[in-house]
């Protein structure tokens, strides 16, 4: 009772606050404590003082915002940089695989310009080649030279697809089961293999050094095969000619003329230097093919004008009797010239044309009895004498082999026989010269 009466003589009872939230029908009531607010307003109260007091060391505290600032510049300034460097670095990277580009289409155009130059080269070869077959004319192939020969044999379409493809494969851009067909780099050339890793551009000079390494193996193939036929040719030459001076005619030698022995090289010009070595100027398998062409056609024309010489046997069956020389005279008995040279034939055996040529007397000429004369031109003429019967008339142009009589025993003459003369500017040779060049011209002229 004593505590009332306190209650009441200090103050009047507290009231608590109430806070009544409506929503529709529901009526909630929530009590606030007196420690509540009390701890609301400390809550608030720290706030307050913890932003005043941070605010207000920011503000006494500029060096720390300018180094934050500076910090930042600084980190802004190092990844500018760090992208002007990358920006740099792609654009290097951009340029040279440009200039790596450019410098690899440039090569691939010189590659195709070589073997654009070896097709046409191998189109200009071949008809010589098929001359030179005609001829009978073969380059000798050594050991060293055969494996070259043969290379140029199997890849004469080096412009071709299978060129193409060669390019393709040793650029790495072809198909794996394709077969690669390239020449072995020779050591002196080639590239040494790197250990450590190969630039793009470094293995692109390798790859068209090996291609253009190829190419010139192909190249010298080319030219030495030229210069093999060349030197076949003329040496074939050389041997008619060599035969037909023995047997007494002194016939024109169709050499080239001065104007293509003056483009003939003295020596080659071979630029070298570096792993892309450029092929032969064209100027020089030029020369090579004006000489070939050139040997071929004093060979085919020493082959044509040999044709028309009495180099065969009027009777190959018969026996030679009788030879070119001073003998006996069968009806005198004293030293006499026989200008010829006897057959021992039966009468009515067929007598040939040593040449073709035209008939110039055929009938009765004195000791001679029948007779045919033939001339075949360059002054060389032959006589066919003692005929039983004549097969030609005078002007008629007879071929090498066509039976023109038959022999007999007329005229100055002691049983049958032939009597076969040759006459060289009107005056009477040993037909045994023309008889044995005839047998060692069979092989070069046939």
């Amino acid at each position: 009772m004593s505590g009332r009466a306190e209650n009441r003589v200090f103050g009047r009872k507290a009231e608590k606050h109430i806070l009544i939230l409506a929503k529709g029908d529901k009526v909630r009531h929530v009590t606030f404590q007196p420690w509540m607010a009390a701890l609301s307003v400390s809550l608030i109260s720290a706030l307050s003082i913890g932003y005043l007091a941070a605010t207000s060391y920011l503000v006494l505290r500029d060096d720390l915002i300018g180094g934050t600032m500076a910090r930042q510049a600084r980190m802004q300034h190092e990844y500018e940089d760090r992208i002007a460097a990358l920006r740099a670095q792609v654009d290097r990277v951009t340029s040279r695989q440009l200039l790596d580009q450019q410098i690899v289409e440039e090569k691939v155009e010189k590659l195709l310009e070589q073997q654009l130059a070896l097709t046409s080269r191998h189109g200009k070869l071949g008809s010589l080649l098929d001359r030179a077959e005609d001829a009978g004319v073969s380059a000798s192939e050594d050991q060293g030279t055969a494996p070259a020969i043969n290379a140029y044999e199997k890849r004469a379409d080096a412009a071709g697809s299978r060129g193409l493809a060669a390019i393709e494969r040793l650029m790495g851009i072809a198909k794996d089961d394709q077969p690669s067909t390239t020449v072995p780099v020779p050591a002196a050339l080639a590239y040494a293999p790197t250990a450590a890793r190969e630039s793009t551009s470094d293995r692109a000079d390798r790859l068209f050094s090996r291609v253009t390494l190829s190419l010139k193996d192909i190249e010298r193939a080319q030219r030495m095969r030229v210069e093999n036929l060349t030197e076949q040719t003329d040496q074939a030459a050389d041997e008619i000619a060599a035969i037909l001076s023995r047997t007494g005619i002194r016939m024109t030698d169709p050499a080239p003329s001065p104007e293509t022995a003056a483009s003939l090289p003295d020596e080659p010009q071979l630029d070298i230097g570096g792993p892309y070595v450029a092929p032969e100027t064209a100027a020089d398998f030029d020369a090579s093919l004006v000489a070939l062409d050139g040997a071929l056609g004093r060979l085919e024309e020493m082959r044509s004008q040999v044709k028309k010489l009495p180099f065969d046997n009027p009777s190959p069956a018969s026996d030679i009797t009788s030879r070119f020389g001073n003998r006996l005279d069968p009806f005198l008995g004293r030293l006499a010239l026989h200008a010829g040279i006897d057959f021992r034939a039966a009468i009515g055996t067929r007598i040939s044309a040593t040449a073709p040529g035209t008939v110039i007397s055929a009938g009765r000429n004195g000791g001679y009895g029948n007779m045919v004369e033939i001339d075949h031109g360059n002054g060389v003429t032959t006589r066919y004498a003692h005929l039983s019967s004549i097969l030609v008339n005078v002007g008629d142009h007879v071929k090498a082999g066509e039976a023109i009589a038959k022999t007999g025993n007329t005229g100055r003459s002691t049983g049958p026989h032939l009597h076969y003369e040759v006459r060289l500017n009107g005056e009477a040779v040993d037909p045994m010269r023309f008889l044995m060049a005839g047998l060692k011209l069979e092989k070069l002229v046939n």
